[in-house]
């Protein structure tokens, strides 16, 4: 899943940015220069919003117009979220799901020491062909 959040940019004296994502309530980072910035701003914003669909809270849409009128200088930048990427590589809240197995293949799967979870895990990053 890709998402685009406008982010509203603000130079500070020494060369350095603050940026804040309004559609995010709190994301607020910054960066040495405008490339640090712009990185900065992605990181935080995925982070934001991996933290919320782990939560199981709804995604803000982004909004079609914002304004960085706060400060002098300040200007809004389109940056853009790999959820995939980011949560493949930060993502590791667990969660608990019941199934039910013939008894007799769970007796089987027990005496050769199979982890269960482990399996369904492989089963479905196969049948999803994620991975």
């Amino acid at each position: 899943m890709k998402l685009v959040y406008p982010a509203c940019f603000y130079p500070d004296e020494d060369g350095s940015y603050t940026v804040v994502v309004p559609d995010l309530k709190g994301c607020v980072t910054e960066g040495a220069d405008f490339a640090d910035a712009l990185a900065m701003a992605v990181d935080a914003a995925s982070g934001w919003v991996l933290a919320a669909l782990e939560n199981g809270e709804d995604i803000p849409k982004a909004s079609p117009k914002v304004a960085a009128d706060e400060y002098d200088g300040g200007f809004v930048n389109l940056i853009v979220l790999d959820m995939d990427s980011y949560a493949e590589k930060y993502g590791n809240k667990a969660v608990r799901k019941n199934c039910t197995i013939p008894a007799w293949l769970n007796t089987r799967a027990e005496a050769a020491h199979i982890n269960f979870s482990e399996v369904l895990q492989e089963a479905l990053q196969e049948k999803l062909m994620v991975n």
